[in-house]
């Protein structure tokens, strides 16, 4: 059985009884010679495809590097979050703000964090060819993700009056991870 019709199988939720008797894997679990060829696959296979997507994953590892360091910062594990001594330049100006707190009541980093996973995880479904309903719904959080990143950005201008370098790093790799993730979406 191919990765492709393992994963088209799992994602219609269908398992087939084995052969040999055993019990068939619960839904969204690979079964070990598939696995193996995805493992493969991801690493090793080199498509334009799979370059967009994997160009879009290094992007959103970008933006969590810097949102890891901000939310090491919003939640004490760094006592300052160093910036780039520029004029207007403040991140703990912008990421200690009321702001940076309000949505869920947690550390806006840490629920960008999250965001990213699983912006990624939806870029990294469904193996080399994705049914055409997962690639779009990955282009439509990516654009989500760029939407929302343009509006903290202008927040830090109009709200906050200082810019997060860090903040700003992430909306930089979260705007070059979009043509690719629309790219890929067709």
């Amino acid at each position: 059985m191919t990765v492709r019709s393992r994963l088209t199988e799992v994602s219609r939720g269908q398992a087939r009884a084995r052969r040999d008797g055993l019990r068939p894997l619960p839904p969204l679990v690979l079964d070990a010679s598939s696995a193996v060829e995805l493992s493969r696959l991801w690493r090793t296979r080199r498509t334009d495809a799979l370059q967009r997507r994997r160009s879009v994953v290094a992007a959103y590892l970008v933006a969590s590097g810097s949102m890891g360091m901000i939310s090491a910062y919003q939640s004490g594990i760094l006592p300052r979050l160093p910036e780039l001594p520029l004029p207007g330049f403040d991140a703990p100006k912008v990421d200690s703000s009321a702001e940076a707190y309000q949505l869920m009541g947690m550390p806006d980093g840490v629920l960008a964090l999250v965001s990213n996973a699983v912006t990624m995880a939806l870029t990294v479904a469904g193996g080399e060819q994705p049914p055409r309903w997962l690639r779009a719904l990955a282009a439509a959080k990516a654009c989500v993700d760029a939407a929302y990143a343009t509006k903290l950005t202008v927040d830090q201008a109009t709200k906050h009056r200082a810019a997060c370098s860090w903040c700003l790093l992430a909306t930089a790799a979260t705007f070059s991870a979009l043509p690719q993730a629309l790219r890929a979406a067709r």
